[in-house]
């Protein structure tokens, strides 16, 4: 217990130190050549209801927070908090935080993704069969879950595009109220109820994207190790591979691009059941129960198209110069994922994937975005600040 609260109290201080820096960095001004200050803190708040196969219907509020560690720099991308609390009618609280800051005209990006759930869940058990075979209920995949994780990343740019750094990894995971199917899971009876987990690692990354948060052209390619163990207090001894490729290509105009995204995340060693290769939640394929797909390794590809509407309906399929572009715009999309043992293991075992979607543009390249999304057996409504990937 003492371990526990000590991991927590190391957590919610590198959240603390992350919010407090962030806020002060966003109150940086800009006295332009004609004397007059501009304000560099943009926030567009939001409250939405929406809903998701986990956690049923759900009302949310948050904002979308952006701002420039170098206002005299136009050409620095803006830096930008996105934060969401939500309340699910079945009970669950969250909170999520993703932390994107450009410093030192772009030689270092410093990144967070911050998330502390309480909830009511399921837990199917580990591989494709007993996520499909497994029958959702009170007595067989209920329990309830506590699971918070910070994971920082520091990057610097050692040549054009070309960025190395750190990845940090804190979490863990409380199981209670665990139900007969749940309890007497083997990864589960072999692992435990309570799983807490550091680690830390080294990624390599090429982002040549215009607009990181809303890509009209450009690739991005980032390869990471992260190795967990007890020398950072972890219960666990595992490594984590991952490789994410996507690109985007501009068709006919600006505002009108074709997406697509390929990822891969593979475990190795003693990998905990809360932290295995998870495919399916609002960030990829979307629709899906997260958490209901999980194994050693996970893929997924995803092709979407994004069109931003302009302001001259009549002659929007024109060239685009010398026209405005309207607020609005619609996403489509299809996917296909798997889970596995290993590589050859998810052969066979897919995970098709379809959605649409609006957006609105809430500040300059940000949108609010609403997505609808199908998976095998069941449907999700997401509302979100930002693009998927």
């Amino acid at each position: 217990m003492h371990k526990n609260r000590k991991a927590l109290t190391t957590a919610l201080l590198i959240l603390l130190s992350l919010i407090i820096g962030s806020q002060l960095s966003a109150q940086i001004t800009y006295e332009s050549p004609e004397g007059k200050r501009k304000k560099n803190f943009r926030v567009t708040p939001f409250v939405a209801p929406g809903y998701t196969p986990e956690l049923g219907f759900v009302i949310a509020g948050g904002g979308l927070f952006t701002f420039s560690t170098d206002f005299a720099d136009e050409d620095l991308p803006r830096s930008s908090i996105n934060t969401a609390f939500s309340y699910g009618f079945k009970g669950s609280y969250t909170f999520s935080s993703i932390v994107n800051t450009f410093w030192l005209d772009d030689k270092l990006r410093v990144n967070a993704d911050v998330v502390l759930k309480k909830m009511p869940d399921n837990y199917w058990g580990v591989g494709h069969d007993s996520a499909r075979n497994t029958p959702e209920g009170s007595d067989t995949t209920a329990y309830d879950r506590l699971w918070w994780q910070i994971n920082p990343k520091i990057l610097w740019q050692f040549r054009k595009d070309m960025f190395a750094g750190l990845n940090l990894d804190f979490n863990q995971t409380v199981a209670s109220d665990l139900s007969p199917g749940v309890a007497s899971d083997p990864y589960i009876r072999a692992q435990g109820t309570n799983n807490y987990n550091g680690g830390a690692g080294f990624i390599f990354m090429h982002d040549s994207r215009d607009v990181t948060v809303n890509a009209y052209s450009g690739w991005f390619l980032s390869g990471s190790a992260t190795f967990y163990g007890k020398y950072l207090g972890g219960d666990n001894v595992y490594q984590v591979y991952a490789i994410d490729y996507r690109q985007y290509q501009q068709i006919v105009r600006p505002g009108s691009t074709l997406a697509w995204q390929v990822y891969t995340r593979v475990g190795t060693g003693d990998v905990p059941w809360p932290e295995m290769t998870q495919v399916g939640n609002p960030y990829n394929l979307r629709g899906y129960y997260w958490g209901q797909y999980r194994d050693v390794v996970g893929t997924f590809a995803i092709l979407e198209y994004r069109y931003k509407f302009m302001t001259n309906r009549k002659h929007f399929l024109r060239p685009y110069e010398g026209r405005k572009e309207s607020l609005h715009g619609f996403v489509v999309w299809v996917g296909l994922g798997a889970i596995g043992s290993n590589y050859g293991a998810q052969w066979g075992n897919w995970m098709p994937n379809a959605g649409v979607g609006y957006r609105f543009e809430v500040q300059p390249r940000s949108n609010a975005r609403l997505d609808i999304g199908w998976g095998y057996e069941t449907v999700g409504i997401y509302f979100n600040f930002n693009e998927a990937f």
